[in-house]
């Protein structure tokens, strides 16, 4: 039985998230529908790099796939397409051994929020529309704590930080881009806790709106607070943008997802 390295992209809004789940409509849930009908089997597995909340949306997202089949890798993957919806799209499908796992080989995964600093007709979907203004650089200062091996229980969901498992989570790369009308945080990190995400975008809004000092990020880190959780960003705007595997090339291309020219002025 051959594995597949399935490479995809999905708008989420109309998932509540990526893992299967009983009475909901998922991402891997409509996947393993159109394995089921393009393959005729039942006995496969399909297994995520790891689950994106109700309403996150990915630009690379991956997963593996077991199943018996005697289609090419193109063609399996333009069939699954042809039975999925029209916001889910499998990008690529290769063939590979089956040593590799797409949750438990990842070394690194990078998220991107996209801030909108304007109101827009066209990207409310993939955006969140901060309507005062940020003081970016502020912003910057307080990314800057986040970056390292941090405890970030205080910015993780009640379940999971009373769970028993750590919450400490080593973050790799933390920026703040400016990109024409949008300002995007990019996130890189071994793992990321449920939730979290959304929590350090929310913080580091607090932050450039003036509501909370710099400082207070490592006030949250060092000791459990719910102000994260009050704060936390809506699923709109974070992607999913890549999941890294040892042998892969770097990449430290940054830009938007949905690119969100900078406004004219009205004359």
């Amino acid at each position: 039985m051959p594995r597949f390295k399935l490479t995809i992209e999905y708008v989420g809004t109309r998932y509540s998230g990526w893992q299967i789940q009983k009475n909901a409509r998922t991402v891997q849930g409509e996947i393993d529908r159109a394995v089921k009908t393009v393959t005729g089997r039942k006995d496969f597995e399909l297994y995520g790099s790891g689950r994106t909340d109700a309403g996150v949306h990915a630009s690379g997202q991956v997963a593996h796939l077991d199943v018996s089949t005697n289609l090419p890798p193109d063609t399996l993957r333009a069939r699954i397409n042809d039975e999925l919806p029209h916001d889910i799209n499998i990008l690529d499908a290769v063939v590979v051994s089956h040593r590799f796992h797409a949750r438990h080989d990842a070394i690194a995964r990078r998220y991107v929020y996209q801030i909108a600093l304007r109101r827009t007709a066209f990207h409310k979907a993939y955006v969140w529309w901060v309507k005062e203004r940020l003081e970016v650089q502020r912003m910057r200062s307080a990314a800057a704590a986040f970056v390292g091996m941090r405890d970030f229980a205080s910015f993780a969901d009640s379940d999971e930080a009373t769970s028993g498992k750590s919450t400490r989570v080593l973050v790799e790369r933390l920026e703040i881009v400016e990109d024409g009308d949008l300002l995007l945080v990019v996130v890189e990190g071994s793992h990321f806790l449920w939730k979290m995400v959304r929590r350090v975008v929310g913080v580091l809004v607090e932050v450039g709106r003036g509501g909370i000092e710099a400082d207070a990020v490592g006030r949250y880190l060092a000791e459990a607070s719910n102000a994260p959780a009050r704060l936390t960003a809506p699923p709109s705007g974070l992607f999913l943008a890549r999941v890294r595997y040892g042998p892969d090339a770097p990449d430290d291309t940054i830009g938007a997802l949905t690119p969100l020219a900078r406004s004219l002025p009205v004359r």
